[in-house]
């Protein structure tokens, strides 16, 4: 998202690979898991400060295990790479970390977070796919903390004169893309195309979409398919033919919804934050917008889950806090304030049928829909090499430079050398 870690609105995903750490060895010495105190909360920047808000009133309750916020930068590689540095060393100076969903595996496997047990959350109130994110290895070791999956945005008053739908499948959304914006004087489609995480995950929605996938269940690379070239094409076709605008290559989150948001586009594919933010009062686009969960070539698409879990730092002196501190941000009443004071999307299932909510917040209806439909990311611990492999590949697809028939093939031997 966005690419900030805390953000659920800023994007919860690593702009690039980062360094490929040694495991933190059994030589090194480990923290208390019974340990009582003063912990931190190691996250990227809280940019709606929500966070300050819930761990003062967790001081307040709890005055001899006070809770301390660790502020990271804002993009999420550097939060990654600050995290990584520390921990790879046996440092201790975090005690409960915010991990965007796809680091659980890796910090898992290089053993810098501790297993957790399952029965000391309200994991079955959560909504299962979030559940998901967070185990590694038959574990759980992460818990889910902000859920996230991207909604496709329209101009619902463009639709409506039209006298038109918001589209459901692939093929209506190219044709209203096609015809309708450029009647309207408006660009077709944007989504996040440049050649970062976020090209990974729209290049993941649409290889879904289409029925096809990087890895399979056992690992196995299986993304030379015809599914995943129908997927790309999708991508790529539309580039070529200018329902995409060739701008849109260098589109992260944030340039999208500039563009959506000074009423240049008729489509945008986005993650939940982006609602309040064109939708503010004076937004060009105020009042005239909706959303609906992404379409597929023959109905509703696969999307991809965002978010983030909290975990323990295997080195953390004071594990007993730290794990009560996860199940009070992760608690039914936290995670309402996730919503309302961060404008983050929660974990809780039943809050997003609360109408109370749901009238301050009208997406989360759709949302919920679309994160029960969405996939994660590979659960790999080299999740961070083999995203900078497919966003590097899907690139030269949708810009044109090679042929999806030519780049698949080169782009499964790339990602078999890396998870073996």
């Amino acid at each position: 998202m966005v690419r900030a870690l805390v953000g659920g609105a800023a994007v919860l995903a690593a702009g690039g690979a980062s360094a490929w750490y040694g495991l933190a060895g059994d030589a090194q010495a480990t923290g208390d898991p019974e340990g009582v105190g003063p912990v931190t909360l190691a996250t990227g920047r809280d940019t709606t400060h929500y966070l300050r808000g819930l761990l003062a009133d967790w001081n307040a309750e709890h005055p001899d295990q006070p809770a301390e916020l660790v502020e990271l930068p804002e993009a999420a590689d550097e939060v990654h790479a600050q995290l990584a540095g520390e921990l790879s060393t046996g440092g201790s100076r975090f005690d409960v970390l915010n991990l965007d969903v796809v680091w659980t595996a890796e910090f898992a496997a290089r053993r810098w977070t501790v297993p957790l047990d399952e029965s000391d959350f309200a994991l079955g109130s959560f909504l299962p796919p979030v559940v998901r994110t967070g185990r590694y290895d038959g574990r759980l070791y992460a818990v889910p903390f902000v859920a996230n999956a991207a909604l496709l945005y329209y101009r619902s008053d463009v639709l409506a004169a039209a006298g038109e739908q918001p589209p459901t499948t692939w093929p209506e959304l190219v044709r209203q893309a096609r015809t309708l914006a450029p009647a309207h004087g408006l660009s077709g489609y944007a989504g996040q195309l440049s050649p970062y995480e976020g090209l990974a995950v729209n290049a993941l929605e649409a290889i879904r979409s289409a029925g096809g996938d990087l890895l399979a269940g056992d690992g196995t690379v299986v993304v030379d398919s015809p599914q995943a070239l129908a997927g790309l094409e999708f991508l790529a076709g539309g580039v070529r033919d200018g329902w995409i605008p060739r701008e849109v290559l260098g589109y992260q989150e944030e340039e999208s919804r500039a563009a959506f948001g000074r009423g240049g586009l008729l489509f945008l594919r986005n993650w939940p934050y982006v609602y309040h933010a064109v939708g503010a009062a004076g937004s060009p686009v105020e009042g005239r917008f909706g959303v609906v969960p992404l379409p597929g070539p023959n109905g509703p698409g696969s999307g991809v889950l965002g978010g983030s879990g909290l975990a323990v730092s295997r080195f953390s002196r004071h594990q007993r806090t730290a794990r009560a501190l996860i199940g009070y941000l992760t608690s039914r009443r936290a995670q309402y304030r996730v919503l309302t004071d961060g404008g983050l999307p929660p974990v809780w299932a039943d809050l997003y049928a609360d109408p109370d909510l749901t009238a301050r917040f009208p997406y989360l209806p759709v949302l919920r829909t679309a994160i029960l439909a969405a996939g994660a990311r590979p659960g790999v611990p080299q999740y961070q090499q083999l995203s900078l492999a497919f966003s590097e590949t899907a690139f030269e697809v949708v810009s044109g430079r090679r042929t999806a028939e030519a780049a698949l093939p080169r782009l499964a031997a790339d990602l078999r050398a890396i998870v073996g």
